[in-house]
């Protein structure tokens, strides 16, 4: 087992642990710790806990210090330059025609390094962008091509809900989200309605996808054959909040609700053009 301390660099970044050094730690506090990237500054975000050594990725660097005041003050500095070093690069990327885009400027926290984040439709030659760039800081550049959902994370802005972007105020990484979520949950397919402003498909169809999973257990499938109180007929929907399930009759051609508890499974049409296959 290993004391370790929850640090983030980022307001949804993802947490990183870090040898407290015997340090009293809490959540909230400001600490200098050394990364593979250099010193950097970030914030406790977990209480001190101990964690089993398979847990923990070795080395453990430690702590190596509280923040002060000068150092929040270096912090605030670098952030001042940020804005300035991005209306620099925009100019040099507009005087070289590069197809790319700047979406967010990073300094390290010594100043040994500042990092370029862009957009582009393909891969950028930037070697010469990159000579401009270090003429005029005096430091390692680095210049890191990023996708549409770590955009719209950099940048932020609000949702379709009316609140923060999840991806830029808590989600600290993305998962995978499908369109078959969206069909599971019986929402709109329309792109324009279960798309975020990245233009994938909505972190938050991920949330409650579990839930419909587990609450679809005992319904029968879409295209299922069933028998109903009112004859045979074809299952066309789920409704797992009313516990109800449409069916298309097979005589009437008519699509009534019935209670799943009222139907029995047949069989289910195939739809990949094949027989019908009897469950």
């Amino acid at each position: 087992m290993v004391l370790v301390a929850g640090v983030r660099f980022k307001r949804a970044g993802k947490i990183y642990h870090f040898d407290p050094n015997n340090l009293a730690l809490a959540p909230g506090d400001s600490v200098i710790v050394e990364t593979t990237r250099g010193v950097e500054m970030g914030r406790v975000v977990t209480p001190i806990v101990e964690l089993p050594d398979a847990e923990v990725v070795k080395p453990l660097k430690k702590v190596v210090r509280q923040a002060t005041p000068d150092d929040l003050a270096m912090l605030a500095k670098n952030r001042d330059k940020e804005s300035e070093a991005a209306v620099v690069a925009r100019e040099k990327i507009a005087a070289r025609n590069l197809p790319m885009k700047l979406i967010g400027v990073e300094y390290a926290f010594d100043g040994s390094k500042i990092v370029f984040y862009f957009t582009a439709e393909g891969r950028i030659d930037f070697r010469e962008l990159v000579k401009d760039l270090a003429g005029v800081f005096r430091t390692r550049i680095e210049l890191r091509q990023i996708g549409v959902r770590d955009e719209a994370k950099l940048i932020g802005g609000l949702g379709c809900c009316g609140r923060e972007l999840c991806c830029s105020s808590w989600l600290s990484d993305f998962t995978s989200v499908s369109i078959r979520m969206a069909k599971d949950q019986n929402l709109s397919l329309n792109p324009t309605k279960i798309s975020g402003i990245c233009g994938r498909l909505m972190c938050c169809l991920k949330y409650e996808n579990d839930t419909y999973e587990q609450e679809k257990v005992g319904f029968p499938d879409p295209g299922s054959r069933v028998v109903t109180p009112d004859g045979e007929g074809r299952v066309t929907a789920i409704n797992i909040f009313k516990k109800t399930v449409g069916v298309e009759l097979k005589e009437s051609k008519l699509v009534r609700d019935y209670p799943v508890s009222a139907v029995t499974v047949k069989g289910r049409e195939r739809t990949d053009g094949g027989k019908n296959a009897q469950e």
